[in-house]
Order: C-alpha cells, then sequence, then structure tokens
C-alpha cells in the first residue's frame, strides 16, 4: 500500500509578511528570503506572485464601518438588556445596523465585540473577484448582448 506524505499548509504571520516584502523590495531572491524563514523559496513565491511582484497597499477600514469601540457599547448593551433601537441611538447609527451587526456575530446570546470585530476585519478582504468571475451564467450574457 502507498502512503501519501501530504505537506502542511505554511502560513505567514502579518510580521513576517512585511519581512518577505521589504527584504523583496530590497532586491532579495526568493531563495535566500527562503532560508531566512526556513522555507522553500516557492512558501516565498507564493507570497509575492498574487500582486505581481508589487506590495499590496495597506488594509484600512471605510469610515462607515463600525469601530471595535461601537462594537462594544453594542455589546455593553446588550448585557444591560437594551433594545436594538436605545443602543443604535446611542451610537448614532440606524437600528438595522445593529440589528445585522448582532445577528450576523452570533445574536444576542452569543455576541462578543473583539470576535466580531476580527470577523468583520476577515469578511472585508480585498481584493475581491468581481461579478462576472464568479457568476458564468451573468458573464456569458453580457458577452452576447455585447456581440
Amino acid at each position: 500500500m502507498l502512503e501519501m506524505a501530504y505537506r502542511t499548509r505554511i502560513k505567514y504571520t502579518d510580521e513576517q509578511k512585511r519581512e518577505i516584502w521589504d527584504r523583496w523590495k530590497r532586491g532579495e531572491s526568493l531563495r535566500a528570503i527562503g532560508r531566512v524563514f526556513d522555507r522553500p523559496s516557492s512558501s516565498i513565491f507564493v507570497q509575492l506572485a498574487p500582486t505581481g511582484g508589487i506590495r499590496p497597499a495597506l488594509r484600512n477600514r471605510s469610515g462607515l464601518a463600525l469601530t471595535l469601540s461601537e462594537r462594544e457599547e453594542i455589546s455593553r448593551g446588550i448585557a444591560a438588556r437594551q433594545s436594538m433601537r436605545a443602543i443604535a441611538l446611542s451610537l448614532n447609527r440606524s437600528p438595522s445596523t445593529i440589528s445585522r451587526e448582532v445577528r450576523r456575530n452570533g445574536g444576542l446570546d452569543r455576541y462578543r465585540a473583539s470576535r466580531a470585530d476580527k470577523a468583520a476585519w476577515d469578511r472585508s478582504h480585498r481584493p475581491k473577484l468581481c461579478k462576472l468571475a464568479n457568476h458564468p451564467e451573468l458573464r456569458d450574457s453580457v458577452a452576447d448582448k455585447l456581440m
């Protein structure tokens, strides 16, 4: 019986990714960078290739997004058994914004501000594929109409 050896997925921390980009910008080779992290050059290539070797812009949040302090206020409001409208009024936000935030992050009994903030950051990851790339039928329809 033949046993297959599975490679473990190599994950880099944000700090390691910054170091990779800094070294790449200074002109170090993939192999040299890989040696620093005791990893193969192919794992370094995977970090650089999606953006064509150009360092991606730093991610930041929209000014419209809820902040961690607002999420903590929501959490305190829930603990104090305030209504969604009362919480929204204290934050000067729409009640539907608060309601969606709570529903999407575990509901009234499981909402945690820090976990919700991290989840929101993860969900907002860019760049996302465009709608046409994700929907072949729509893409075909648009192409047909353009012809």
